[in-house]
């Protein structure tokens, strides 16, 4: 637990807890809200190739993700740390122009 708090810059075990229930929630309500999404825009498992279908939803799902883990964040105090998170993890994508100053 000490090496996370040092790698994350935080200062107790119960931001640590927080970020991962957060971890856990946020990727519990991505793949919770990809299945009603696919089938709305008509991409059911049954009605598209196997593959299509899971690239597709696998995709949602890592949009999903990435948009709502500041907002989860936020709800548990930790909007600082979800925040940096995603800047350096959409940097890491080639996305950083969206976030310079």
């Amino acid at each position: 637990m000490e090496k996370l708090k040092k790698r994350w810059n935080l200062t107790s075990n119960l931001q640590v807890a927080a970020i991962f229930i957060v971890f856990s929630i946020n990727g519990s309500f991505a793949t919770l809200i990809a299945k009603p999404t696919m089938y709305f825009i008509g991409l059911g498992v049954e009605t598209t190739n196997f593959w299509l279908f899971w690239s597709i939803r696998i995709l949602l799902i890592f949009i999903i993700y990435q948009t709502t883990l500041p907002m989860v964040g936020w709800l548990f105090g930790q909007f600082e740390f979800f925040w940096a998170f995603e800047k350096k993890m959409l940097s890491r994508l080639g996305l950083g122009k969206l976030f310079k100053e």
